[in-house]
């Protein structure tokens, strides 16, 4: 299956529109009640996605002064195709002057067999905005998870802030302290536009300012409810 969903919000000069709001399955997108200036829309999956073969697109553009908060309402499950063959899912962001974007999605869980590979890739002007989290789970409780290739790729301006590229799914490596030390549920947090935030570490996170500007936080844990509380830890550590 092939899916290109498109998003493109607009600041009207009192509050921020939505100039296109294009879903297709699985990829459906629902506005919501708006946060202030603010327009919020949520992601959701209508249909079982993505199984091996499908090939899924989200295209986001942000004008300039436009402010967006997208965020997912479920869990996304990667399930194995007939012939094992790997799905791909890409999220491409453009966020223009002064534009603000919030991308925040539920969990991703790898299952038995599964071979997902997930891209996320923004284009950001010099003084926009991005808050953007990943929280990948390695199977279901008691299941091994099958293979994921994740990567994030983020200028600001002309700037790379960001890019990085993990493979998780192999025993070996994933029990490994340089990698996942056998933690099931991996959790990065991106700002980027945001207060400058120093490097600190608390049990099983960390957070890392990044030289073009913006933070990523990393955490580590058994489940996803732990890994977010890793996250929270970090952000109160920050004030």
């Amino acid at each position: 299956m092939k899916a290109h969903a498109r998003l493109t919000a607009c600041f009207d000069g009192s509050r921020t529109v939505l100039r296109e709001l294009r879903s297709m399955a699985p990829l459906t997108l629902f506005p919501r009640r708006r946060s202030g200036a603010t327009a919020v829309v949520h992601l959701v999956n209508s249909a079982t996605s993505p199984l091996g073969g499908d090939d899924l697109l989200l295209t986001v553009r942000v004008g300039p002064g436009a402010s967006l908060r997208l965020s997912g309402v479920a869990a996304t499950l990667a399930l194995p195709g007939l012939h094992g063959e790997e799905s791909l899912s890409t999220v491409d962001v453009v966020v223009e002057p002064g534009g603000s974007l919030e991308y925040l999605p539920e969990p991703t869980v790898i299952t038995a067999r599964a071979r997902h590979r997930a891209v996320f890739r923004a284009s950001l002007a010099p003084d926009a905005y991005l808050h953007t989290r990943e929280v990948l789970v390695l199977g279901r409780a008691g299941e091994r998870p099958g293979s994921l290739t994740t990567s994030l790729s983020v200028t600001r301006g002309s700037v790379p802030v960001l890019r990085q590229t993990l493979s998780v799914g192999d025993a070996g490596l994933d029990g490994s302290l340089a990698v996942l030390a056998g933690r099931r549920v991996l959790a990065t947090d991106l700002v980027v536009g945001g207060p400058e935030e120093p490097a600190a570490s608390g049990e099983w996170w960390s957070r890392s300012p990044l030289a073009a500007g913006g933070s990523l936080v990393t955490s580590l844990a058994p489940d996803a409810v732990t890994a977010m509380k890793g996250l929270a830890e970090a952000g109160a550590e920050a004030f």
